[in-house]
């Protein structure tokens, strides 16, 4: 007896333990929408759990790292936030679509005009990004939350190669291979290709189509002439033998 009621007690704090543990996990994360592909522009999603019980989250910074800046960064509205983007100086300019950049943004701010997050919910917060660099497989941005009771979480522990993951992880966004084909073509060019080459492809079945009517048209058209002809042919034929 005394020792079931030991085993019962043990499992009742080990899930205590677990359910306490449980919402530890949860941390401001970054996805994209689709791929983050090197080189290209993305749309992404900072995800934000509300992991208190006793205030809601009301404000959201996002630092944009510094060793590879973005130069386009536009923001989606979200009911109920204010959005604020700041831009800083560069200490070496950048050169997009043959312009020199001397600014990017450093940090996107989103407050809310409500009661923000509440306890038991989450909010995304959509950015369009670019260019995405060309010579790293990842981004690290570091956020910090704050909840209604004034408190500040500070997710700005970047993760160790190989190593686990630290106990307030920064959002990172994973970068894909750049989507070209052996000859350089984007997905985007060879699907306008195999596009133009349909058009092309219909549009000669069309024009083949309207000749053979034409075509057909004529020889009907010369056939009913032959046929009336003989008609009349044959009605004088007719007549004649009629008169003798």
């Amino acid at each position: 007896m005394n020792v079931s009621r030991i085993v019962l007690a043990g499992g009742v704090a080990a899930s205590t333990v677990l359910l306490l543990a449980g919402p530890a996990a949860a941390h401001v994360s970054v996805q994209p929408q689709g791929e983050a592909a090197k080189g290209g522009y993305a749309t992404v999603n900072f995800k934000v759990p509300n992991e208190r019980d006793n205030a809601s989250t009301v404000k959201l910074e996002v630092n944009f790292p510094t060793d590879h800046p973005l130069a386009s960064v536009s923001p989606q509205p979200v009911p109920g936030w204010k959005i604020e983007v700041t831009k800083s100086e560069l200490a070496k300019p950048l050169e997009v679509h043959g312009k020199k950049i001397d600014k990017a943004v450093s940090k996107v701010t989103w407050t809310a005009d409500g009661k923000g997050i509440e306890a038991g919910f989450f909010q995304q917060f959509p950015l369009s990004v670019g260019q995405l660099p060309e010579d790293a497989d990842q981004l690290v941005f570091k956020a910090l939350q704050t909840y209604s009771n004034k408190e500040v979480v500070r997710w700005i522990e970047e993760p160790a190669e190989g190593g686990e993951e630290p106990d307030s992880p920064a959002p990172v966004l994973q970068l894909t291979a750049a989507s070209t084909d052996a000859h350089g073509a984007s997905a985007d060019d060879k699907s306008g290709e195999a596009d133009h080459a349909k058009e092309t492809t219909a549009s000669s079945q069309d024009t083949a189509s309207s000749s053979d009517s034409d075509n057909t048209a004529r020889v009907l058209g010369v056939v009913g002439i032959v046929i009336g002809i003989a008609g009349v042919a044959f009605g004088v034929l007719a007549g004649r033998r009629r008169s003798a």
